[in-house]
């Protein structure tokens, strides 16, 4: 970002950008115009402008740091040289008052935006047309037709989410060019809408058609192991590097660190030691991610001594790690996590040291030669960074890892741990929901340990410290939802069978075609049910009752099968019960347990038969088994 060389000058307070007026049609072209400030950074305790109106490039502020940034600067050289006037007009309103739905954009999505408006300019471009004013509904609805019928790479059609972006962004320039001296005479469709002639869901996606993917269980706990493993053995590996870095000295080069690697009896080669240090941010990644449920974005905030820890009433101790959201606008937010996501951090903070003593050489460099260098204020937001790395393309300058360059290190990572999965940043959140609602079931089968702390009510959890982030709560108890509706919908399901008091009352209820009858339909059966009737797995039977007090959760667990009032068995039940009963039977002719005990082994057994007879599972197949 070479801002530095463009005459550029201080203000006292960013609060001057809102002195400008809002409407260019009020400034006359020329050098009143152009000297317009579009962008500000502090550098040294001072304002200073970073682009004003007549640069060619606009750069944005306000990204995350995580930004590529590529994102972050409206480049107007997109545009055909006689619209670039005209797209300053549309873009300086944009920024100002947003859209046609009136919401002003971050950085990241208003490059986005107007890269979608720059596809259309272009197409009326080659069609000759050279003024907004010429454009009429119908190129626009030609427009509409070419982009249904455009393949994208690999052959593939537009999504009806991505051709509603370049739908609405013709609907946005025609909002937009109303502000400027050449504007759109009439609606691109008049009678219709972007979503409707995209195809594209208004009003977003239902919870049940989220396109974030849920990570297998079975591919989820390799990555995890994996991770983790990579975690626990990176102390070590970071002594040699740090080691060898100490040995070269100031002047490293790749043989004389191979040289050093070898006398500090490092046997693989120089190449696979790098690999295995690289791997280790991938690792703690994948971990911190994992057992926090924070966003990419929210991950790269996070900064050097971010986690602390508290203890409650009853000396029982959590951990909570910083950092800063702007999904939602919460600015700075907590999040429970597990001692094993600690000690991620931990080893994450000793990877980047080396990374951060560069950037801090970069930063005085630059202080060094103009203390006022806007470099130095985008160089500062990367400072104690975790997720960093070195791009090459910009001079090995130290930067937080971008979504991009995140999502290719989990692929690699991926495919060493030898699991079939596009991996990606964001579908993290997503698993840890359903494995934090799974725990607070009850029917969390893999990493129990890390997960203990969310079996807890979500009120309770979030009692504990309200800086913690809501959403993720919220979204828990979506994915508790799910869980709930999927037992429930197989309950219904007649050709299932039950065992259990409630599990039998079930089987009578739903062969009633009147109580059937007094939902709309049988999702909406399902959603009632479950929403109505608290469910928790305690590993034999799924357990109804309103509180935690039955025996056979826990003391007596065959007493479910006994005609319990708040308990529901079935087939995935089977083993258990099946095991129990042979396991049962064995007792049965042990001389040392006395008549009551055997009474109690003949009660148990009876039970056992019982529920496997219900659920389709004759005894003498057990007996066989």
């Amino acid at each position: 970002m070479n801002v530095k060389q463009l005459p550029h000058s201080k203000i006292d307070s960013p609060a001057f950008l809102l002195t400008q007026p809002d409407d260019l049609r009020l400034v006359p072209k020329g050098l009143e115009r152009d000297k317009l400030v579009i962008s500000v950074r502090k550098v040294n305790g001072k304002w200073r402008v970073l682009s004003r109106y007549g640069d060619e490039i606009w750069w944005l502020t306000g990204a995350t740091t995580n930004t590529r940034q590529s994102e972050t600067k409206i480049d107007f050289f997109m545009f055909p040289p006689s619209y670039r006037d005209l797209m300053k007009q549309v873009i300086y309103r944009y920024m100002r008052k947003g859209g046609s739905n009136r919401r002003r954009l971050a950085a990241s999505s208003l490059n986005r935006n107007v890269r979608e408006i720059s596809y259309f300019i272009r197409h009326i471009q080659d069609l000759g047309i050279t003024r907004l004013g010429d454009i009429s509904p119908l190129v626009c609805n030609n427009y509409v037709h070419a982009m249904r019928s455009r393949k994208e790479t690999g052959g593939k059609a537009l999504t009806p989410a991505a051709l509603y972006k370049r739908i609405k962004a013709v609907t946005d320039l025609h909002y937009l060019s109303q502000y400027t001296s050449d504007p759109i005479r009439e609606h691109p469709w008049p009678d219709s809408s972007s979503h409707h002639l995209s195809g594209s869901k208004k009003g977003g996606r239902d919870k049940r058609d989220r396109k974030t993917p849920l990570i297998p269980d079975d591919i989820f706990v390799t990555l995890f192991q994996s991770a983790w493993k990579t975690v626990v053995e990176a102390p070590p590996l970071l002594d040699l590097r740090d080691e060898m870095r100490r040995r070269v000295g100031a002047k490293p080069d790749k043989r004389r660190n191979a040289d050093a690697l070898r006398d500090l009896g490092f046997e693989g080669a120089y190449g696979e030691f790098v690999e295995q240090v690289h791997d280790i941010r991938a690792a703690c990644y994948v971990v911190i991610a994992s057992l926090s449920g924070c966003r990419n974005h929210e991950l790269a905030f996070l900064r050097a001594n971010s986690c602390y820890s508290t203890t409650d009433d009853d000396s029982l101790e959590y951990w909570w790690m910083r950092s800063e959201s702007t999904k939602t606008f919460e600015g700075a937010t907590e999040w429970m996590i597990p001692d094993a996501a600690v000690t991620a951090l931990r080893v994450l903070e000793r990877w980047a040291a080396p990374y951060q003593d560069m950037l801090r050489g970069e930063i005085a460099a630059y202080q060094s030669a103009d203390v006022n260098d806007i470099r130095v204020a985008e160089a500062q937001d990367h400072l104690d960074a975790l997720f960093v790395g070195v791009n090459k393309a910009t001079g090995n300058r130290v930067r937080t890892l971008s979504l991009n360059a995140l999502n290719s290190d989990l692929k690699k990572f991926a495919k060493a741990c030898g699991v079939d999965w596009n991996l990606a940043s964001h579908q993290f959140r997503r698993k840890f929901a359903n494995y934090a609602a799974r725990s607070q079931f009850g029917d969390l089968r893999y990493l129990k340990a890390h997960f203990k702390h969310w079996s807890m009510e979500m009120t309770l959890g979030y009692a504990l410290n309200d800086s913690q982030e809501m959403l993720l709560y919220l979204e828990i108890e979506d994915e508790l939802d799910d869980l709930k509706e999927a037992v429930v919908s197989t309950w219904l399901d007649a050709s299932e069978p039950l065992s259990g008091g409630y599990g039998t009352r079930l089987v009578d209820w739903r062969s009633r075609d009147e109580n059937i009858g007094l939902f709309k339909n049988h999702a909406a059966m399902v959603a009632s049910i479950a929403r109505s009737t608290p469910i928790r797995s305690n590993g034999h039977a799924w357990c109804t009752a309103d509180d935690n007090l039955c025996p056979g959760n826990d003391l007596e667990p065959t007493r479910c099968g006994d005609g319990c009032n708040s308990a529901v068995i079935g087939r995935p039940h089977t083993h258990v019960y099946h095991s129990l009963f042979h396991q049962l039977r064995q007792l049965e002719s042990a001389e040392d347990i006395g008549p009551s005990g055997r009474a109690r082994v003949a009660k148990d057994v009876s039970r056992c038969a019982d529920v496997l007879a219900k659920l389709g599972c004759p005894i003498e197949d057990s007996q066989n088994g």
